[in-house]
């Protein structure tokens, strides 16, 4: 569906796709929180946005040239997941899908770890309570569970507000509209709302689940979901960066201080396919992909950057940078040892087990079955 479809919907949009910069009378709430960033976070928002474009590029090609099992794109979604990456606090968790490749640049996250997890070498490889992004969920929607009661246990813990910054703590998830369709969803909503946890739900809403339109998975707009439940929700232009940001900050800074759960519907579109096993081609017009093109999130950022003085060398040095980037990863990639086989086996339990060990000493065996051991 196009923006004009929609267009019956509030939603919260500030930056606008010709990169102007506005705040509706409705919206004012949120203004206060564009207006404590500097011109260091806007360009740091436009180069982790265009870092995110060009690892998701490399990660496809590396999976055509057979690196990787697999690959998730989330071209199209990077205002979302670098805007709401940013607006999340200090002691604050996030809680990811499978495709928020943003959000974990946004927490430093090494980009080679998830590539290291689509090639099978690892199971994500970061620690969670380092970077406070948890690993990646392939089953669908079983992180919203996971984060409403690690958010049932902060409000338990009573790290709700205390008024301590360093105390206090939310919880983020990410799902895709797909996964609104999910029984665990309606039911991690409920348990969020009953235990007024310091809980936000984004959902990135791509207009696709894999070959379904969200059309035909609900009748009401998904910022509506959760009322029901009593969350309640709210739409942005999902395109829009500084939405992202300021909805987010909010809604953070809120369950934070003890104002509950909610829910940010982000209305955007998956410019790529679901994944590299899919072809979208089957099930949508090439239309329609041009239209959302055409309201490309990163070129909008970038009209509002140069309407704000930015010069050609800034956009220059991120273009280097994706280079730079493109070539480190490729060479990482080719030159990864493949693990021992014995790591499968390694954290399936906290504790030896016989079965477990049996598995191993059969498959050792088979390997060394093969002319050179392998």
């Amino acid at each position: 569906m196009s923006l004009e479809e929609h267009a019956n919907v509030p939603t919260v949009q500030l930056l606008s796709p010709e990169g102007e910069y506005g705040v509706p009378k409705q919206f004012a709430e949120y203004a206060q929180f564009i207006e404590q960033l500097t011109e260091a976070d806007f360009l740091k928002f436009y180069r982790d946005m265009s870092r995110m474009r060009r690892f998701d590029a490399e990660a496809t090609a590396l999976q055509r040239q057979g690196q990787l099992g697999l690959w998730i794109p989330a071209i199209g979604q990077e205002a979302a997941q670098i805007g709401s990456g940013y607006a999340v606090g200090n002691n604050d968790h996030i809680f990811p899908s499978y495709r928020e490749h943003g959000v974990a640049i946004t927490h430093g996250i090494d980009l080679l770890s998830i590539l290291k997890m689509l090639r099978g070498v690892n199971h994500g490889g970061w620690n969670p309570d380092e970077t406070r992004f948890h690993l990646y969920a392939i089953v669908l929607g079983t992180q919203v569970v996971h984060a409403t009661g690690y958010a049932m246990g902060v409000a338990f813990d009573g790290n709700v507000a205390t008024g301590n910054p360093e105390q206090d703590q939310a919880v983020i998830t990410y799902l895709g509209d797909g996964a609104t369709a999910e029984g665990e969803v309606s039911e991690s909503l409920l348990f969020a709302a009953i235990n007024n946890s310091p809980l936000v739900f984004f959902i990135q809403n791509n207009q696709w689940a894999i070959s379904s339109r969200t059309s035909a998975q609900t009748r009401v707009p998904l910022y509506q979901r959760g009322a029901g439940f009593g969350v309640p929700g709210i739409r942005i232009d999902g395109n829009d960066v500084l939405a992202a940001y300021a909805v987010t900050k909010k809604h953070m800074d809120d369950a934070r201080n003890g104002a509950g759960p909610a829910l940010i519907e982000a209305l955007t579109y998956r410019i790529g396919a679901h994944t590299t096993s899919d072809d979208p081609t089957k099930y949508r017009d090439q239309a329609e992909v041009d239209y959302w093109a055409a309201r490309d999130p990163l070129i909008r950022l970038e009209r509002f950057l140069r309407r704000q003085g930015i010069g050609q060398d800034f956009f220059d040095e991120c273009a280097q940078a994706g280079e730079l980037l493109s070539t480190e990863i490729r060479e990482q990639i080719f030159s990864m040892p493949n693990p021992p086989i014995e790591n499968m086996f390694k954290y399936v339990y906290s504790e030896s087990h016989p079965l477990i060990e049996e598995q191993l000493a059969w498959l050792e065996q088979y390997e060394a079955g093969f002319e050179g051991g392998h």
